[in-house]
């Protein structure tokens, strides 16, 4: 898994490379050389056509020159604009050599020649703020251009730090090095594709937090055997679907089955009852109004359970933190979510409690999250792995906080991030297949944070085969549900069938899907 960094520790990346023996100038190299090799691969075609390198005064310019000189001993037609005034010591040299090599230049306000790619590389990873004349004026004058754009850490005027957009910006695909940037996760449309490739640093931070990649979900999967029984394979029970929202208990239900659990039950008031058993003849039921104490035939199911969900179409009535908390203190593991999580309101604390006695993982969305942790939501939007690890520490819970990106959070590790997805989980219904994939996995005895990640990542890669299948802005839910079977033909093949290294290539993040 790649790491997620801060532009911070980025620096401080760098610089222990250098400590380590590695020269600055040497990472540069790399760095350029290892973007020559991707644009190779993604844009073969408009290499012929010739290349635009829009190079800054800093690092980030100078691995555009070095870039533009690797392209140009590869005999690709090839022009640097670069920013007027002087530039960083390195990157002057890096200009040097190119210069020296015949790497042409064009005036940044002049006529440039007819390409067919333009590459952003006039601020890097440090950069604040919006860009500021006369940058600003050559960033408008690439995109103004109605050519593909490909940005080196990020494009111009994406904070790297936290997302945020200054002004206009885009790339079609973005390279940066070792691991993953958060402002690239949390600006996914600007940042287009995502490639990560290997420059030379020394190992990451394990503290640092980590992006889940197919590979590593695949692993994580269970893998089922030929003397497996229901037992074995996760007795999960799931309390919601209360009076007009049975859909969100059969939704968790479905997506539970669909991940491999043996025995769901659901726990619904009696009327959800008789259309669950007309709708769902796979789900056992247990009739139990929600206004009133759950029966000790109720507890000791619960009790019986491997994992419990509590949310899903459970209903805000009063009276339903004292109900979830009475079952929460029969089970071994929970995912709360929903409706459960907004009974807290006001009462985090007590989460703290049920935490401190079993495995509780939290789900919420940037408004359950507000409604649990109201000092932390200021947090969320800008930093998710901070607000996910603070909210951690206070529950004593895993934290799944959903989001772009969604940051799992708790004591067992560092926090883990899953970007898989589309808009097309924009929808109601989709964080009850979540919670249903989330708890199978928690009913077959994963880890905490594993079983969130691992559903997390499912549910965003069902989303996306189910898109391409059909289209993002229809998607429903249970398109997601009925994709999954061949997301996990799809793991079993990695698992089975890796695919081949592709150095210097680490990772690739593809665009989200939209239409």
């Amino acid at each position: 898994m790649p790491p997620i960094l801060s532009p911070h520790q980025s620096a401080l990346w760098d610089a222990n490379a250098v400590a380590g023996g590695m020269a600055l100038a040497t990472l540069m190299e790399c760095a350029g050389r290892a973007t020559a090799a991707v644009l190779a691969a993604h844009y073969a075609h408009r290499l012929r056509e010739g290349v635009l390198v829009a190079a800054g005064p800093g690092h980030n310019g100078g691995d555009g020159w070095v870039l533009a000189r690797a392209l140009h001993r590869a005999e690709v037609p090839v022009w640097v604009a670069s920013s007027p005034g002087p530039g960083a010591e390195l990157r002057e040299a890096m200009a040097a050599r190119a210069r020296a090599e015949g790497v042409r230049e064009v005036p940044p306000d002049g006529p440039w020649p007819g390409v067919g790619l333009v590459v952003d590389a006039l601020l890097g990873t440090g950069a604040r703020g919006a860009p500021r004349p006369p940058m600003a004026a050559l960033l408008d004058r690439i995109l103004d251009l109605e050519l593909p754009v490909v940005a080196i850490d990020g494009p111009t005027g994406v904070d790297l730090e936290t997302g945020t957009v200054h002004g206009p910006a885009r790339a079609d695909l973005t390279i940066t090095f070792g691991g993953a940037r958060r402002g690239q996760l949390l600006a996914r449309d600007e940042i287009g594709t995502l490639v990560v490739v290997d420059i030379g640093h020394p190992p990451p931070d394990p503290a640092w937090p980590w992006l889940v990649t197919d590979q590593q979900a695949a692993e994580w999967l269970r893998r089922l055997r030929s003397a497996d029984h229901k037992g074995v394979r996760g007795r999960l029970v799931i309390v919601g679907g209360g009076d007009g929202m049975t859909g969100a208990a059969r939704m968790a239900g479905r997506a539970a089955f669909g991940a491999g659990a043996g025995l769901v039950h659901v726990v619904a008031p009696p009327g959800s009852v008789a259309a669950l058993i007309q709708a769902e003849p796979d789900l056992q039921t247990f009739a139990q109004s929600f206004d009133e104490a759950p029966t000790a035939a109720l507890l000791e199911l619960v009790g019986r359970a491997d994992a419990v969900i509590i949310g899903p179409g459970l209903g805000r009535e009063p009276g339903r933190r004292a109900f979830v908390t009475h079952l929460a203190r029969a089970a071994s593991a929970l995912v709360l979510d929903a409706d459960a999580l907004v009974a807290f309101h006001g009462a985090a604390g007590e989460l703290a409690e049920l935490a401190a006695q079993r495995i509780v993982v939290l789900t919420p969305h940037p408004g359950e999250f507000r409604t649990l942790f109201p000092d932390l939501a200021p947090m969320r939007e800008l930093d998710p792995w901070g607000a996910a690890a603070a909210a951690a520490e206070r529950s004593g819970a895993t934290v799944l906080l959903k989001g772009v990106p969604t940051v799992i959070a708790g004591s067992e590790r560092a926090p883990l991030t899953v970007a898989a997805g589309n808009p097309g989980l924009a929808t109601g219904g989709s964080g009850d297949v979540l919670s249903g994939l989330v708890g199978a996995s928690l009913a077959q005895k994963l880890q905490p944070g594993t079983a969130a990640a691992l559903g997390a990542q499912a549910l965003g890669r069902a989303a996306d085969l189910a898109a391409r299948r059909t289209a993002a802005r229809t998607l429903r839910p249970m398109d997601v549900v009925a994709a999954l079977p061949d997301l996990w033909r799809e793991w079993d093949l990695l698992r089975v069938a890796p695919p081949p290294p592709r150095p210097p290539v680490l990772f690739e993040l593809p665009r989200p899907q939209t239409v």
